[in-house]
């Protein structure tokens, strides 16, 4: 019942933000099939695919795509599809006989989305590459890291899944509204370097406005300063401070017990290195449970910094579900939310061709012919 109820995207099976797009898609109530390699159909022998939650809500169908059957199958599915995703190298769809040229033959108003890190131009389109890659081209790595230290990677949070998967989640979903308007179709080129740098737009009106350097652990927010970092506790726990505003950080200040002391400026960049080592020693008088007592839920800005196996503990996430358990598995829910027409998580993560079957005969595929697929092994 989610708000993209009734639509039908095709995922070509990769890693990283091409299955993380989908996922969001799939969240959100499209009906998204993911096509697997037929190989991969036959190497599942662990049964590891059912703990991808990545994977969530959606049906995989195993197909040859080296066979001209197993191509023509596919584009007998773009014919009823509205969105096509692919996370390959460019190039690579072409050689298949899937590109968007032919997919959009087949169907003028499917929207083919391109995952990839470099782009599909560039003298760095055809090169391997990794989230880490992307970031640093993007100059999203050099800021993020304490000063005097190298840049520390965020995971690979930056470039695969928010200037990756979620931009080509949002590419896709503008061009079905659009394509609703002019019947047409297009294709989205959703390269995590442009995404990266999408992400750091904010960080360039700063430093456009004087008030942020290139220098790492310098600035307001990169550790820099004493009011938005985080602390160590007496338990060897931390918790987080984001005390920007005036008054969240007089609220600090009389937290903490220092309201009323003759301190610096709060903007006063010089003091910000004598100011952290006093923070630094005040936060290790408590516990973190202690500083939690003392600050959660005031105007301090201030959360502990919780692990991923407590998080979904916390009573405000528990109250609000942003965890769920499927099957035994911790997971993020389906964000953000609608008050008409919820997402959810319709299925488990399949296994690689588990409802090869049931896709054909929703598409349209007769029984024999399904069979005649299987028989020749153009489906697994």
């Amino acid at each position: 019942m989610g708000p993209l109820n009734g639509f039908r995207v095709l995922e070509i099976a990769g890693i990283g933000p091409g299955p993380y797009a989908a996922m969001v898609l799939a969240d959100l109530g499209a009906d998204v099939v993911r096509v697997d390699r037929a190989q991969a159909v036959q190497s599942n022998i662990t049964g590891a695919a059912s703990k991808d939650v990545m994977n969530r809500g959606r049906r995989s169908l195993g197909l040859d795509l080296k066979q001209s059957a197993g191509v023509e199958t596919l584009l007998k599915l773009v014919e009823k599809s509205d969105a096509l995703i692919e996370g390959f190298r460019p190039g690579v769809m072409e050689r298949l006989g899937i590109g968007p040229d032919t997919c959009l033959e087949r169907n003028p108003r499917l929207v083919y989305g391109r995952m990839t890190g470099w782009g599909q131009t560039g003298p760095m389109a055809h090169a391997a590459g990794h989230d880490i890659n992307y970031i640093a081209l993007a100059g999203a790595l050099d800021p993020i890291g304490r000063a005097g230290q190298a840049p520390v990677p965020p995971l690979n949070l930056v470039g695969d899944f928010g200037g990756g998967g979620m931009l080509m989640a949002i590419g896709v979903l503008a061009a079905l509204l659009e394509t609703s308007r002019s019947g047409q179709g297009q294709v989205v080129d959703a390269a995590m370097v442009d995404g990266a740098a999408l992400l750091t737009t904010f960080i360039y009106g700063l430093r456009a406005m004087g008030i942020w350097n290139d220098e790492r652990g310098a600035n307001l927010l990169d550790t820099g300063s004493h009011f938005y970092d985080v602390y160590e506790t007496s338990d060897g726990l931390y918790v987080s401070i984001g005390s920007i505003e005036p008054q969240f950080y007089a609220e600090l200040l009389a937290r903490t017990g220092l309201e009323g002391e003759e301190l610096p400026r709060q903007m006063d960049r010089q003091s910000w290195p004598e100011m952290k080592e006093r923070f630094a020693k005040l936060f290790k008088t408590k516990t973190r449970a202690e500083w939690c007592e003392l600050m959660e839920g005031s105007d301090v800005c201030f959360a502990p910094v919780l692990s991923m196996s407590e998080a979904a503990d916390h009573p405000h996430m528990r109250e609000r579900q942003t965890f769920v358990d499927v099957d035994g598995v911790v997971q993020p829910a389906p964000a953000p939310r609608f008050s008409r027409t919820p997402g959810s998580i319709d299925r488990p993560p399949s296994s690689p061709g588990e409802h090869s079957d049931e896709v054909l005969h929703d598409f349209g595929f007769a029984a024999e012919e399904v069979e005649r697929l299987r028989g020749e092994k153009v489906i697994a």
